[in-house]
């Protein structure tokens, strides 16, 4: 009886022994115990836990660094310091059209237009000579449509599209106005407004005087023949010049040679291009 009895126990033993063998190798198959060479106490554990337990155990998660609180406070101020950065350089450079109208005021008074004595007071505050061939930008740039008067609705419109409310934002974008000139199709739209801008609003031509000081401030520098031109137009019969003639003189100073050697008698030449031709030939000749 006593070896039943014993019997029974060893038999007790063995089964669960096989039955944790059973669960260790299941587990195995799964890749979720550890390495036989780890130690006994995490072997142990191993066998000790359920099976869940075990697969959080032999494959921990990896884990991000978590910031510092000092990583933390400096990307806190960083992102302060862009935002502020952007708000300051975005309140400097955005335009005010409250601010532009009171600009104009400041030279048209109570009119709604700058005259004259205006316009003398505003070249003044930009620092440019009224003559100067920047202004003729700005007034194309403004569409002015009369020499010498800018109104509300040309101010408001043309400082609009430049982006100048101030006088030191429009004295920052004089360099940007002289080079427009250097672009050939803009030259050439600005040559042709010089025209329109300066004629009398009743007179279909320029008078001959006017037509000299524009030439001289849009050619004056960049076409050599330019001087020799202008003293044929003082010695000629010409009292007006029309846009027709206006328009061949540009296109006339961008072709033709210094020595006249390509100018075509028989070409659609005005004129007016023809006798200064044969008067410069008779010149060079005697």
């Amino acid at each position: 009886m006593h070896s039943d009895a014993a019997n029974f126990q060893l038999n007790s033993h063995l089964s669960t022994l096989a039955n944790i063998h059973k669960i260790y190798h299941t587990l195995n198959r799964l890749n979720l115990t550890e390495d036989i060479s780890q130690d006994e106490h995490q072997a142990g554990n191993l066998r000790s836990c359920s099976s869940s337990d075990c697969f959080s155990k032999a494959m921990p998660p990896r884990k991000k660094r978590r910031p510092t609180a000092g990583d933390d406070l400096s990307a806190k101020k960083s992102r302060h310091d862009r935002k502020h950065e952007s708000s300051r350089i975005k309140t400097e450079e955005e335009f005010s059209s409250k601010r532009c109208l009171e600009w104009f005021y400041e030279y048209a008074g109570s009119d709604d237009v700058v005259g004259p004595e205006g316009m003398e007071k505003f070249c003044e505050d930009i620092g440019v000579e009224p003559e100067n061939v920047v202004m003729l930008v700005l007034a194309w740039k403004l569409d002015a449509q009369n020499m010498g008067y800018f109104t509300l609705q040309e101010w408001l419109k043309g400082m609009g599209t430049l982006q100048c409310d101030t006088t030191e934002k429009l004295r920052n974008s004089l360099d940007y106005l002289r080079s427009v000139l250097n672009e050939p199709t803009n030259f050439k739209l600005i040559y042709r407004y010089a025209f329109d801008f300066a004629r009398e609003k009743d007179q279909r031509s320029l008078d001959i005087n006017t037509a000299k000081c524009m030439l001289g401030l849009l050619l004056g520098k960049t076409w050599p023949l330019f001087p020799v031109f202008n003293q044929f137009l003082e010695q000629s019969k010409y009292k007006v010049i029309n846009k027709d003639q206006w328009c061949n003189v540009l296109e006339f100073s961008r072709t033709i040679s210094l020595d006249l050697s390509n100018y075509d008698e028989d070409g659609a030449w005005p004129v007016l291009l023809d006798e200064f031709v044969e008067w410069y030939k008779e010149r060079q000749m005697s």
